[in-house]
């Protein structure tokens, strides 16, 4: 009789929900330091690249050398004539004023085109010869059209983030569930109230999806808007790093590029975890 196990405790419904988030916790973390664990072995690969000779210093500098140089430019404004902090929000005036007027426009425009189908039959054929035009290609136009200064930029950054809010707002109201759709006509709901309180919340999900990529879109189209003539700015910091043969100004550059994307890449995650829990329930 005393080998005899005794049942296990039931966990109360308090317990269990405590067990399954400590779980989730554990795991956030994990990954958490698995992404951590991913870049320093990058780094730490590329630092033993450079100091075994595997990459010619002349062309690539170490990650050491470009963390000091981060540090100088934080104060020196040479070779390219503005510290680092001036050239970050160079940049991020021009990417940020695109992007969100590419939000502005293009997300409503691919909402109506999605729901209404004559605004669709109207707007397709001007989208789809627009669509393919590469950002870049607007350039020569733009110097003519609006000179070398903010509106310049602002505008190639605008263009290349403006299709994905387009394409992704148009592909995601049309994904609407035609039983949703068909129970607010039962009721008597508008086609407007319908468009409004089913159409678009089914299509959030696509359309934060097209965010992302617009955001993308902006940040890596900055060295282009940046050849405009700019006086500041991280592409324009490249721009001349290249210039003066610096090629720890140009990685510097390029990974301070790649850490603000990342960056401003959470913090959409973040809004969008934030507006869309609802979806998770």
């Amino acid at each position: 009789m005393e080998n005899i196990k005794e049942p296990r405790q039931r966990l109360s419904d308090e317990e269990r929900i405590a067990l399954v988030q400590n779980q989730k916790k554990m795991h956030q973390i994990t990954l958490a330091m698995l992404t951590i664990a991913g870049v320093l072995v990058f780094f730490l690969l590329w630092q033993m690249g450079v100091s075994t000779g595997l990459l010619s210093s002349k062309y690539v500098a170490s990650p050491l050398n470009i963390f000091n140089l981060f540090v100088v430019k934080l104060a020196d404004p040479n070779p390219d004539g503005a510290v680092l902090g001036v050239n970050v929000l160079a940049s991020l005036e021009v990417s940020l004023i695109g992007f969100f007027l590419a939000i502005i426009i293009g997300i409503p425009l691919g909402l109506f085109m999605g729901w209404y189908k004559g605004f669709d039959s109207f707007m397709r054929p001007i989208f789809e010869m627009v669509r393919p035009i590469p950002p870049v290609s607007w350039i020569p136009l733009t110097i003519v059209a609006l000179g070398i200064g903010l509106k310049a930029k602002a505008f190639i950054v605008f263009f290349s983030a403006f299709v994905p809010c387009v394409i992704n707002a148009y592909t995601g109201i049309k994904q609407t569930s035609p039983v949703l759709i068909n129970v607010a006509k039962t009721c008597g709901a508008s086609h407007f109230t319908i468009f409004w309180k089913i159409g678009i919340p089914s299509a959030m999900t696509m359309t934060f999806a097209g965010i992302r990529i617009a955001l993308g879109n902006a940040w890596a189209t900055l060295v282009a808007a940046e050849m405009l003539a700019a006086s500041a700015g991280l592409g324009y910091m490249i721009l001349m790093g290249r210039q003066f043969a610096r090629p720890d100004i140009v990685l510097l550059g390029i990974v301070v590029i790649g850490a603000i994307g990342t960056l401003l890449t959470s913090i959409l995650v973040m809004i969008e975890n934030r507006m869309l829990g609802w979806k998770k329930l």
